[in-house]
């Protein structure tokens, strides 16, 4: 039996360096003033849209706690399952179907974040607008997927699927961290 895979001391050191770059990575983010003319101008545009009661409602006001990440949780599960029907035999339809399914969850999803955002100090709008940035990769990636998929070629469907978990994984991250710095 290998037991350098199980070896945490062979682990646990490139876990540390892996997040020490993580972390590294999202206090440039947070500290790099870049963006932050269109972030005024993004958070100030939302924040006039006159959605009255629905404001609170897509901040999940009525919950106790923010809607978003409830609302997220419908195309992460789709394309997760996804992913995980792509690899089992005869499921083409299943994959295809839980494509389409979490692209339809993107919008309530979106809009209820974007209400979200608006309100953030500027450290966490900059890390927030990479998480949009994200997301659109991530959107962008699993569109391609469901063309694919529906024209006839599910192993581009599937490879554009998995590119597109890669970057939920990404904008989970990039995400939980908007929510709990």
């Amino acid at each position: 039996m290998n037991t350098t895979i199980l070896d945490p001391t062979k682990a646990v050191p490139a876990l540390n360096a892996a997040s020490g770059w993580w972390l590294t990575t999202l206090d440039r983010l947070e500290r790099t003033t870049l963006a932050d003319p269109a972030i005024r101008v993004l958070q100030r545009g939302i924040r006039s849209l006159p959605l009255g009661e629905v404001r609170d409602l897509l901040r999940g006001r009525p919950l106790g706690h923010p809607l978003h990440p409830v609302l997220v949780q419908v195309p992460i599960g789709c394309w997760l399952s996804a992913a995980v029907v792509d690899v089992v035999p005869g499921q083409r339809r299943a994959a295809t179907t839980l494509t389409a399914v979490g692209l339809a969850g993107v919008a309530p999803a979106a809009i209820a974040g974007w209400v979200d955002w608006a309100d953030l100090p500027p450290e966490q709008a900059r890390v927030g607008l990479a998480h949009a940035a994200s997301n659109a990769v991530a959107v962008s990636c699993y569109a391609i997927s469901l063309a694919a998929r529906l024209g006839g070629r599910p192993a581009k469907g599937r490879l554009w699927s998995w590119a597109g978990l890669a970057a939920v994984a990404v904008t989970g991250a990039l995400g939980g961290h908007v929510a709990h710095r």
